[in-house]
């Protein structure tokens, strides 16, 4: 990859997919709106984090301010997978299913990996929850992977 012209196709995707992993978890949060109002989501894994890892700082925030704390984390966890997104062959990026493939993986690891270890028991109420945040999760992927064509590499 010693081509210039490869490394800014590389910062080019990987940029966009930044920009569209915001997006995707902005998507995220309105979908979220709806299931948790529905009482299918009680808690959303970005305040289920902020409570585990950081209960101090969340509780220092004025009540009126946590909602935009939590959204703002979780906007960033978002970009921050987009990018991962962009860092994928461009062959893999353009398949058509890649999106809620991808969308799923980031579902899976957070309950696999990530929530264990922080101690975060996201299964506790139950199969509707885990559907969706996984309905959630497929959107996610869905949106990131929209448009691939634009990327160059």
């Amino acid at each position: 990859m010693t081509d210039p012209r490869r490394w800014h196709g590389l910062a080019t995707a990987v940029a966009r997919g930044g920009a569209r992993g915001g997006v995707a978890a902005m998507a995220m949060s309105g979908f979220r709106q709806v299931t948790t109002a529905f009482d299918l989501v009680q808690r959303t894994p970005p305040e289920a984090v902020l409570l585990q890892t950081a209960p101090n700082l969340f509780r220092r925030v004025p009540v009126g301010r946590r909602q935009a704390l939590v959204e703002l984390l979780h906007w960033s966890y978002g970009a921050a997978g987009g990018v991962l997104f962009g860092l994928l062959p461009r062959r893999v990026r353009r398949q058509g299913w890649i999106g809620p493939v991808y969308g799923f993986a980031f579902w899976a690891v957070f309950e696999a990996g990530v929530s264990p270890v922080l101690g975060i028991d996201q299964r506790r109420h139950g199969i509707r929850e885990q559907l969706a945040l996984l309905a959630d999760h497929l959107l996610y992927g869905t949106v990131v992977a929209a448009a691939p064509s634009l990327d160059a590499d």
